[in-house]
């Protein structure tokens, strides 16, 4: 997915991003030469700054993949943390769940293989964050699961809420995508108890700060 930055200044961002360890740097060249969505080094600092800085341990992530952001957030979550990780395909799953044993982190992760709305539905409890990366026409689907699922000053985080600025003009017939993810933006901005920005990094980072 192009970035919606210009791309002299997201070369200049993503140039002074820190070399990643190995098995960040693996899953990074998989994902370019398999075309598997992955949210990048900048946004995977982010997701980990903003965890760290809210004191998480307990996170839900709708949509995963082969577990890239899920690293991220196992190393934010610290060892007595949790973060489950959701995903419709046996194959990322055991990619991921490999990955992450390299990395020391697979004791942090409860792999669930099937719908993240499903699953989120059936785990039990309150979240410090929920990351939503699903398929987006069930972006306004999932913000209306997630909300109350998340604890009072707990975070709500999305990806692709840009969608490469196709979400900044007006949308075409048989755009699904993208008039649900421009319904998913307005709603977060006018849901009562949610604080929102929307991050212009990479493809668009919403974070939410649920305030009751």
């Amino acid at each position: 997915m192009p970035g919606i930055l210009e791309p002299q200044v997201e070369e200049y961002v993503n140039a002074l991003l820190p070399r990643r360890d190995a098995v960040l740097r693996e899953m990074e060249r998989y994902a370019a030469k398999h075309r598997v969505p992955i949210v990048g080094p900048a946004c995977g600092r982010l997701l980990y700054q903003l965890a760290r800085l809210a004191r998480v341990r307990r996170v839900f992530e709708m949509g995963s993949a082969i577990g890239y952001s899920t690293l991220w957030l196992a190393r934010a979550v610290g060892p007595q943390g949790i973060v489950y990780y959701t995903d419709s395909d046996p194959a990322n799953t055991r990619r991921a769940e490999a990955s992450l044993r390299r990395a020391g982190v697979a004791k942090r992760v409860k792999f669930l293989i099937g719908d993240a709305l499903e699953m989120l539905a059936a785990t039990p409890g309150k979240f410090d964050l929920i990351f939503n990366d699903v398929n987006k026409p069930q972006y306004p689907k999932v913000l209306r699961m997630a909300l109350p699922r998340l604890r009072p000053g707990g975070l709500f985080i999305t990806d692709n809420v840009l969608w490469s600025g196709r979400t900044a003009c007006p949308a075409q017939r048989g755009e699904a995508s993208t008039r649900a993810i421009q319904q998913f933006n307005r709603l977060l901005y006018k849901s009562p108890g949610l604080f929102t920005t929307i991050l212009p990094l990479r493809d668009g980072f919403a974070v939410a700060v649920k305030e009751s």
